[in-house]
């Protein structure tokens, strides 16, 4: 009897210290998730304050300029797409010599 409550106390100790090093490692594995969160919001806003220097933000000269630019493209677009599809002459230097007969027209006048 003396050896089965020495046994069923052994038992007893080692499951208390099994709940022990559970308990610890669950603790430890939260702290290690806060300080993983922590680190990635951490390079999260780094990132992105090196995209900011990287990538400035651009003045609204330029934004106004890519604006204009992108309308242009647009406007081509149809005349461009006839001539590529061979269905109408070269859309640039139409445009050129009727450019060159109306300033010369304008300078004479």
């Amino acid at each position: 009897v003396s050896q089965r409550l020495m046994v069923l106390q052994q038992m007893e100790n080692k499951f208390i210290d099994e709940n022990k090093e559970k308990a610890s490692q669950m603790q430890a594995a939260e702290t290690a998730f806060r300080r993983n969160l922590s680190l990635l919001m951490d390079i999260e806003a780094a990132e992105k304050s090196l995209q900011t220097r990287i990538h400035p933000i651009p003045s609204p000269e330029v934004v106004s300029l890519e604006t204009l630019y992108w309308a242009s493209v647009e406007e081509y677009i149809p005349k461009w797409e006839q001539f590529l599809l061979g269905r109408a002459p070269y859309p640039i230097g139409v445009e050129n010599e009727n450019e060159a007969e109306n300033t010369v027209q304008n300078e004479a006048q």
